[in-house]
């Protein structure tokens, strides 16, 4: 077979699963490949896009298979040295070393969103630039058939001085996110909108909102000399509010480089005070009262204060997935046709609450890849068996989701003690009896080697003995009273 096919690739966003998608098809051979992303740059700071990365096992079989991970080591603050500093509202705080839940799982490794991509971005520039083109400030604007061969799709870009450019690739890989334009083409071409319609799933921590506080590098902790935050150092900073609709934290995870700003999580309900705030001097008044344990002038500058008013946030998705992973145009391989697949957030896409949202999409393109080497880059015969092994994973990803650790952001204090029993009861009969009981799903997960559903299934076999347990509690206890 020929392998001309393997010259023409579009690659739609530019974050850790495009830039990722990217490097795995350059180490397999294939070349001419586009990456269009509409950021001005890898590592263009978005201050609420500014999310941390707990880069896992699962996510690390992509890294490992591009020979990077020792690199993602260097940039990162690994999971065995995370310490949590509680600073109460009195001032008062506690610093922790958190426990590793499974200490003989590899180690994960915290860094900012940003620093991950332009490492992946690096590695494009310093050893792939022969076979690899991003094209920043560049917008996907239509994807449509080829107007002299309908079997084969055409792409049509613009870029921020629009230049208009246009597209005839053999393979296009959707990594453009929840909003995808790829799966929406998909949807209107194929005549099949409920093959790659978002499917919608509830959980207790879709709908809030969020907002990010970016704070100085080694702010001040107090108004005393010296007390300064450490960079490497995840911090949560309890509010003096008690009233459920004002009560706030702000949430500080962990990173490697001093110099660079913090950023601070606020996770609220949309009815929460905070929204409703809408002028600076507003919002300043708030953290004052908020904050009393910080010098809060000192660290939240004026210019950010009205860049936060102005903000609008964002909102945690609901868990969800399409069943379509890919469709294909005609006969990629032979040049006359176009292969689509999608992956990460543009086909599951779901709230943070188990940290599977970049490694999920990562692994995707790892068994894309090892699927790739089995079929020795056949398309047709790569995208199916993709769909086949792929689609049980991501239906249940979502129930895991569901069912992981959806309370953590104190939303209801009954249910996160609930949540936290049956976490510990799990934990405690997986020790004493681990042939009939598995540990939590949310331990579960940090294990790479298991599939989603093979954890799954463990979780619901525990639910399922548990029940059990539990019957044939009650009915020894009826057998006593009676005796």
């Amino acid at each position: 077979m020929n392998n001309h096919h393997k010259q023409n690739v579009i690659i739609i966003g530019g974050g850790p699963g495009g830039l990722g998608a990217a490097l795995m098809l350059a180490k397999r051979g294939w070349k001419n490949i586009t990456v269009i992303e509409k950021r001005p740059s890898a590592d263009y700071y978005e201050p609420d896009k500014s999310f941390n990365y707990q880069i896992d096992g699962r996510g690390q079989k992509l890294t490992d298979f591009l020979g990077i991970t020792h690199k993602l080591a260097d940039l990162s603050v690994p999971n065995t040295e995370f310490y949590l500093t509680v600073i109460q509202n009195d001032g008062t705080s506690k610093t922790t070393k958190l426990p590793i839940a499974d200490s003989k799982r590899k180690t994960a490794y915290w860094l900012p969103r940003a620093a991950f991509v332009d490492l992946l971005y690096q590695e494009i520039q310093h050893n792939w630039q022969d076979s690899i083109q991003v094209l920043f400030n560049t917008e996907c604007v239509e994807i449509k058939p080829h107007y002299q061969n309908s079997e084969q799709l055409e792409i049509i870009t613009q870029s921020q001085n629009q230049e208009s450019l246009t597209f005839t690739p053999n393979l296009i890989l959707g990594c453009d996110g929840l909003n995808s334009i790829v799966r929406k083409t998909l949807s209107e071409i194929s005549g099949e909108s409920n093959l790659f319609e978002m499917q919608k799933f509830p959980s207790p921590s879709a709908g809030l909102k969020y907002k990010v506080l970016t704070l100085p590098p080694q702010f001040p902790l107090s108004e005393k000399e010296g007390d300064l935050s450490q960079s490497t150092m995840a911090y949560a900073i309890r509010s003096s509010f008690k009233e459920p609709n004002k009560a706030i934290s702000l949430g500080l995870l962990p990173f490697k480089n001093p110099q660079k700003p913090r950023t601070a999580n606020i996770i609220t309900y949309p009815d929460h005070e905070i929204w409703k705030l809408s002028t600076p001097a507003e919002v300043e008044e708030f953290f004052k009262q908020a904050f009393p344990q910080l010098p809060v002038e000192k660290i939240i500058s004026s210019e950010e204060i009205v860049r936060f008013t102005a903000s609008e946030g964002g909102k945690f998705p609901i868990p969800q997935y399409c069943s379509g992973l890919y469709q294909i145009f005609g006969k990629p391989e032979d040049n006359q046709g176009t292969a689509v697949v999608l992956l990460g957030d543009a086909v599951h896409c779901f709230p943070p609450d188990i940290g599977q949202g970049v490694n999920s999409a990562l692994e995707d393109i790892y068994i894309f890849q090892e699927i790739l080497q089995e079929t020795q880059d056949n398309l047709t015969s790569a995208l199916l068996s993709y769909q086949n092994l792929r689609e049980p994973d991501i239906k249940a990803l979502i129930r895991l989701v569901q069912i992981g650790y959806p309370w953590q952001y104190n939303q209801d204090q009954l249910q996160k003690k609930l949540w936290s029993i049956n976490f510990f009861v799990r934990l405690i009969l997986n020790r004493l009896f681990p042939f009939l009981f598995s540990s939590h799903s949310f331990i579960l997960i940090q294990n790479h080697e298991l599939s989603y559903s093979e954890i799954l299934n463990k979780s619901n076999r525990t639910t399922q003995n548990l029940s059990i347990l539990g019957v044939l509690i009650i009915l020894g206890i009826l057998m006593i009273n009676k005796l």
